[in-house]
C-alpha cells in the first residue's frame, strides 16, 4: 500500500471531518472526508485509499455494517474504527470484519496514526477483572450489535425497559 495514498475518514460529525483533516494535513496526509453510508462508497468508486478511519456510529446506524461494504471495494484498504462509546464486544466484532485496530475517542492525531501500526486493542484489557457494571456494558453492547443497534429490539432480548436502556446508554456516553 502506498504512502502517498490519501485516507478515507467517515463521521457523521462534518466538523469533525474538517478539524480531523486538517490535523492529518500538518502530518503530511491528503485525506478526504464522508459523512455516510453512501458517501463513502461513492468515495471508493473514483479513488483509491491507504488508510480508513470509520466511526462505529454513524447518525444511528453502526459503522460495522459498513465495514465489509468497504472492504468488498477496496479489499487492502485499512481501516480503523473510532468510537465514543468503547466496548469489547464492538472491539471483538470489528476486528472480525476486518478492521485492522479499534480507538476510543478522545484520540490525539498521533495515536491516530499510531494506531494503524499497532496491534494493541483499545478498550485495556486488563489483569484484574471488570467490575459489575463494566460486565453490564459489555454485555449490553453485545445484544445491541447482535440487535443492528436497534434500541427497542435491544430493550426485549434484554427483558429490559427501552427507557431504562436508553438511560443506561445515555448515563455511560457521559464517562466516555
Amino acid at each position: 500500500m502506498s504512502d502517498s495514498l490519501p485516507w478515507l475518514l467517515i463521521d457523521d460529525d462534518a466538523a469533525f471531518l474538517q478539524v480531523l483533516q486538517r490535523s492529518l494535513a500538518r502530518h503530511g496526509i491528503e485525506a478526504t472526508g464522508a459523512t455516510s453510508h453512501t458517501e463513502a462508497l461513492q468515495a471508493l468508486e473514483g479513488q483509491r485509499f491507504a488508510r480508513c478511519v470509520l466511526d462505529l456510529n454513524l447518525a444511528g446506524e453502526s459503522g460495522l455494517k459498513l465495514l465489509p461494504d468497504l472492504l468488498a471495494k477496496q479489499a487492502d484498504l485499512d481501516v480503523l474504527v473510532l468510537t465514543g462509546y468503547g466496548s469489547i464486544a464492538t472491539a471483538v466484532e470489528a476486528m472480525r470484519r476486518g478492521a485492522v485496530n479499534y480507538l476510543c475517542k478522545p484520540v490525539t492525531v498521533n495515536q491516530l496514526i499510531a494506531g494503524f501500526d499497532s496491534l494493541e486493542l483499545s478498550p485495556d484489557l486488563r489483569s484484574e477483572p471488570p467490575s459489575v457494571e463494566e460486565m453490564e456494558w459489555e454485555h449490553i453492547q453485545r445484544v445491541l450489535n447482535e440487535q443492528a443497534g436497534n434500541v427497542s429490539a435491544t430493550a426485549r432480548a434484554l427483558n429490559m425497559h427501552r427507557r431504562t436502556l436508553q438511560r443506561k446508554l445515555q448515563k455511560h456516553s457521559r464517562w466516555r
